[in-house]
């Protein structure tokens, strides 16, 4: 995610390295490569212009303390600039009334209906909320079924009807029936269109004009762009929505919707999409996406999203076994169970402060744990739960039968060995200290 961008950034603040002093050259220089670095990653010109002329101005009015260098102010210049440019602050969404009705619009291809299914998702799971999905795409093929499949996987009832290819009335019998069972949001999936389409643009007026929504999110393919941008006016004109949601943000994308769209059509991003998975869904928080392009990490988001995924009780239990050094294979394949939910691995790091760059050439995959998989599950429920048991005879059994090899399986074994002893280490406060102790002093 903004990846170019940030290597390119990366690259304009040199120019202030070992700079003593914020000139009007060294400044000028730096703004050049920052204005460039935008326009490459498909920023409106007009909002990379104003962009960088706000940071200049503001460069040099400051002061340089003693403290730190020009490159770090203009550092923190850039983060500030950055998160007023895409909203300032966080924008979710409201519930002023029982049903919240919430419309979806978009281009074809945008990904709304897997949008629809993961805001539902994210709802019931993270607001408590009790929602129903309604099919109202009755053009695209397969549309309806595959928001049933999304609806039946994620545990929430989807309104259908089969019969009518009036999305006005879908709607309207969506609301009727919420009311009636009892869910208190509607989320309505709409059928892509294109902007320059004026009869699908009034039907989608029309559907508007009969629910009477208090959210209308437009849902953008981030990877599309300035177009992306470009369309969202035209939208908005008609609906007056009250936010985006940029979608495909793991994918190569150069970020310029994101950047853009807040300052086009002064209407906040209040979600994007960051993976395939039902849970890959995040409230769009400007301040964090600032620091990530910049390189500065998102530790903020890391923990919130390791919070939302490790249970309590668990982890007391599991802290119970580290402290009797009960810590075993078992325990180790649950936690990398529940760091698999956390999302796409190269995302993960790029929220660790610093190990972003230092991961931008690298190939991250998401089977990364496919062969410590394939080597645990190899193994039989008493070596699981004895790990010191494993003598050489079963590791060549366990390496045979993971499609693994011999030195695979004792990589893994020892990383366990040495990180069961760091667990065991850092749970007891004496030898904590103790350690801490004896580390040389600066």
């Amino acid at each position: 995610m903004f990846e170019n961008l940030s290597d390119k950034l990366d690259r304009a603040f040199k120019v202030l390295k070992g700079q003593g002093t914020i000139t009007e050259i060294n400044v000028a220089e730096t703004m050049k490569e920052i204005r460039k670095a935008l326009l490459d990653a498909d920023v409106n010109y007009k909002t990379a212009k104003t962009f960088t002329d706000e940071v200049r101005t503001k460069a040099l009015g400051e002061n340089v303390l003693t403290s730190i260098s020009p490159g770090q102010l203009l550092t923190k210049i850039m983060n500030d600039e950055l998160t007023a440019l895409m909203g300032g602050s966080t924008s979710e969404v409201t519930f002023p009334a029982t049903p919240t009705v919430i419309l979806i619009a978009g281009l074809n291809g945008a990904g709304k209906t897997t949008f629809s299914g993961k805001l539902a998702n994210f709802l019931k799971t993270q607001k408590n909320k009790k929602p129903l999905l309604v099919a109202g795409d009755v053009y695209r093929p397969a549309a309806v079924t595959q928001l049933q499949v999304l609806g039946e996987q994620i545990g929430i009832p989807v309104y259908a009807n089969l019969e009518s290819k009036d999305p006005i009335a879908i709607a309207r019998e969506g609301v009727a029936l919420a009311k009636q069972q009892g869910n208190n949001v509607v989320i309505i999936d709409t059928a892509g269109r294109l902007a320059i389409d004026e009869a699908m643009m009034v039907e989608i007026e029309q559907v508007k004009a009969a629910v009477n929504p208090h959210e209308i999110l437009f849902v953008v393919d981030a990877m599309t762009g300035q177009d992306a941008v470009n369309t969202a006016k035209v939208f908005n004109d008609r609906l007056d929505f009250t936010g985006a949601v940029l979608t495909k943000l793991d994918g190569d994308t150069r970020g310029g919707a994101a950047l853009s769209i807040k300052s086009v059509v002064n209407k906040p991003i209040k979600f994007i999409g960051t993976g395939e998975k039902m849970e890959a869904l995040d409230v769009f928080h400007p301040d964090r996406m600032a620091s990530r392009i910049l390189g500065m990490g998102d530790v903020v988001s890391l923990v919130e999203r390791a919070q939302q995924q490790f249970d309590e009780k668990e982890a007391a239990e599991l802290q119970k076994k580290i402290r009797k050094n009960k810590f075993d294979f078992n325990d180790f394949y649950g936690q990398i169970q529940q760091i698999k939910k956390m999302g796409n691995m190269k995302d993960l790091m790029g929220m660790i402060p610093g190990v972003g760059k230092m991961m931008k050439d690298v190939e991250v995959k998401d089977d990364a744990f496919k062969a410590i998989e394939a080597i645990i599950q190899s193994m039989t429920p008493f070596e699981k739960e004895n790990p010191d048991s494993i003598n050489q005879s079963r590791r060549n059994r366990i390496a045979k039968g993971s499609g693994t090899d011999m030195t695979e399986v004792n990589r893994l074994i020892k990383q366990f060995e040495d990180m069961r002893k760091v667990m065991k280490q850092m749970s007891n406060p004496a030898a904590m200290a103790n350690m801490m102790r004896r580390m040389p002093k600066q």
